[in-house]
């Protein structure tokens, strides 16, 4: 599965699709060989509201899932839910998502400022 997620995720790492799906035995390995290629953001997805949140809040491209975990009357709903998603552009998730960028840059701060109460960074 490494071979086939890295495949995947550098095409849409380097724009030839806008998001790729990728299957392994759990969807684990499959995720942490994706994240791998820069630009990636990739996440194991079982049920179909993270299939979808993980689009428009963390701008997921590559959904990855479990061959024996998802069965298939799940399967579809959960694709489509990955697919129909878009993410929202919101101050909040920008903001989220500019620091997966930092990290992802190497660029990430030594230090982590306390959230305010009631805000989950």
């Amino acid at each position: 599965y490494p071979d086939y997620a890295a495949a995947v995720a550098r095409e849409v790492a380097e724009g030839r699709a806008d998001r790729g799906i990728v299957l392994c035995g759990s969807g684990v390995g499959a995720a942490v060989a994706a994240s791998k290629v820069r630009g990636v953001r990739a996440a194991v997805c079982h049920d179909v509201y993270s299939a979808g949140q993980g689009v428009e809040h963390d701008d997921m491209n590559v959904l990855c899932l479990g061959g024996r975990i998802v069965g298939p009357a799940v399967l579809p709903a959960l694709v489509t839910s990955f697919l129909d998603a878009t993410f929202t552009g919101e101050e909040r998730h920008a903001r989220r998502l500019a620091k997966v960028n930092q990290l992802e840059a190497g660029e990430w701060p030594d230090s982590v400022p306390e959230p305010p109460s009631g805000d989950a960074r």
